[in-house]
């Protein structure tokens, strides 16, 4: 039986082990998948000399592994970002597959008014979001906690005029996940609207307290769950290519 898995540091609020259970009973094929909780990236080097086929990183790992890999894809290289581990030879290769579910998500969604975004958060699927808006010739603007960078803004720099301006509004971080489902990552709402397409990476739950508001002022939404499931078929496709 072949063995992947998905690294990460808290991760109660994966769906991943049960979508590819799933997949792998739905098509008769001999692998299990797991959850693998590290207190620290440098935990990960055990698990890159051998035993599994293939691995996914997420939060808050997507960056810090980058040292431990033998290589990355190209696209990763640009990103700075890897969420896909494919060991080729041996080798543990970085790849990026959150671009590509990213993208096969919005695309259904985004408008010619969708000219500009602000992305909440600066870590690894916010670099992956990013790449992906920027190729299609968006404007990204980011919000961190420091609002240091070029087109980066502090959480407290955000008023309506921003949003307003910003028909394109992505979460990327982690507030709001559950259990913490209280907890929203924007300190204002208002300037949202029903010419807003306002995203949010998690999936659990189906909609965070970011999307109930931005549903409520008549914005378009969506969660995280396609993109999960888009970037987690292109990780089986490159395990399979590259084995």
């Amino acid at each position: 039986m072949k063995q992947y898995g998905l690294i990460g540091k808290s991760l109660t609020h994966t769906f991943s082990p049960s979508f590819f259970t799933r997949y792998f009973s739905e098509n008769n094929i001999d692998a299990s998948y797991e959850s693998i909780e590290l207190s620290d990236i440098s935990e990960v080097s055990v698990l890159l000399k051998g035993g599994y086929s293939g691995l996914n990183v997420t939060i808050p790992y997507k960056e810090s592994i980058i040292p431990y890999l033998d290589a990355l894809s190209p696209e990763a290289q640009v990103i700075g970002a890897v969420n896909t581990v494919v060991f080729k030879d041996g080798k543990p290769i970085g790849y990026n597959t959150d671009a590509f579910g990213f993208q096969q998500s919005i695309k259904p969604f985004l408008t010619f008014e969708h000219e500009r975004a602000i992305l909440l958060g600066t870590g690894g699927s916010s670099k992956a979001v990013a790449y992906v808006l920027k190729s299609l010739g968006i404007q990204v603007n980011f919000l961190s906690r420091n609002g240091k960078g070029q087109d980066v803004y502090a959480y407290d720099q955000v008023n309506e005029a921003m949003l307003n301006a910003c028909k394109l509004i992505v979460n990327c971080t982690p507030v709001g996940m559950f259990p913490h489902t209280e907890d929203c990552p924007l300190p204002l709402l208002e300037g949202i609207g029903p010419r807003h397409l306002v995203v949010d990476l998690i999936y659990n739950p189906d909609e965070t307290l970011l999307l109930k508001g931005a549903k409520n002022k008549g914005a378009a939404i969506l969660n995280g769950l396609p993109m999960l499931k888009a970037q987690a078929m292109k990780s089986w496709e490159l395990w399979h290519q590259l084995v």
